[in-house]
């Protein structure tokens, strides 16, 4: 029996031509670029405090699209990918957290199955008997590698676990892993809320009028948006957000503050992570936002909602 293909919300499948890929690889053969910027380290990690907490809702940044979110007693993880290279690229900054360093995780939440996003031996690698909460379609492979408590979410579909209530909202992209499996499981965000504090996280994603549907449905506290793998436009814009439509991103939500992600780990694309932070900071003096509301945090960094 055939696979079901998912879609984006117009209907789009958002799969760039091999020819396509082709002249980017050509284009990209050209380019120089300085890589020498890392993304800092914080210093004073909140290793114990975080392992301990059952209190406070935080958000510590681990690296790329890797947060562990910490709400109402539960250790929740997103994207988690500990992966030393992605590809032929070795990764450019060491994670925030190592494995050891973790809590014992209650819900793991995955955006789509995209290599950068769902790491396998990164999930093994978890403390704890966490539920993983993912897209329709992915149950199969995380229940194949042998993961229990694996639940699938459409768009809109939610789940309350010890209060904190989990919905999986749509974004636009693609997913694929293996020759075969094109869009044969779902992508998305997920927002998470617990009196009256709610997070979204925003996956991956290029820029699309669902945002605003997003911003009209909760309001959001922080928002986790991607900022990196942009570049070239030309051929990335279907699938991720450049700096300036991350900014536009956080209006359209609606959210009090925004935390960047989706850089500074791997090289999927031609731009740097300095390249994404100096446009990320541009555009947000442009727009004339409260200087406040963006939150760039360094690895291994902590904030409380």
């Amino acid at each position: 029996m055939a696979r079901i293909r998912y879609t984006n919300p117009n209907g789009e499948r958002n799969v760039n031509s091999f020819k396509k890929l082709m002249q980017w690889q050509r284009e990209r053969r050209r380019k120089v670029k300085d890589l020498s910027f890392i993304v800092p380290q914080e210093s004073a990690k909140k290793i114990d405090y975080l392992q301990k907490n059952r209190k406070d809702v935080t958000i510590t940044w681990i690296g790329h699209s890797s947060f562990l979110i910490q709400m109402n007693g539960l250790n929740i993880v997103t994207d988690i990918v500990w992966a030393k290279r992605m590809g032929l690229e070795v990764r450019l900054s060491e994670p925030g957290l190592t494995p050891n360093q973790m809590p014992e995780i209650d819900i793991v939440l995955i955006s789509h199955s995209h290599y950068d996003h769902l790491d396998i031996p990164s999930l093994r690698k978890l403390k704890g008997s966490p539920v993983f909460l993912a897209p329709i379609g992915l149950g199969r492979l995380l229940e194949r590698k042998k993961f229990k408590h694996v639940k699938e979410f459409n768009w809109w579909d939610s789940i309350s676990i010890k209060n904190v209530s989990i919905t999986f909202v749509p974004s636009r992209h693609w997913t694929k892993r293996t020759l075969t499996d094109t869009n044969t499981s779902h992508w998305g965000g997920w927002v998470l809320e617990i009196d009256g504090k709610t997070i979204y996280f925003a996956g991956d994603s290029g820029y699309f009028d669902g945002f605003k549907e997003i911003g009209e449905r909760f309001t959001i506290d922080y928002a986790l948006i991607p900022i990196g793998a942009y570049e070239p436009e030309w051929f990335m814009s279907s699938q991720h957000i450049n700096p300036e439509q991350a900014v536009q991103v956080f209006l359209d939500v609606r959210a009090k503050r925004f935390i960047p992600m989706h850089y500074g780990a791997f090289r999927l694309a031609d731009d740097t992570p300095k390249e994404a932070i100096d446009r990320l900071t541009e555009a947000w003096e442009k727009q004339k936002i409260e200087k406040s509301s963006l939150v760039i945090l360094k690895l291994g960094e902590t904030v409380f909602v």
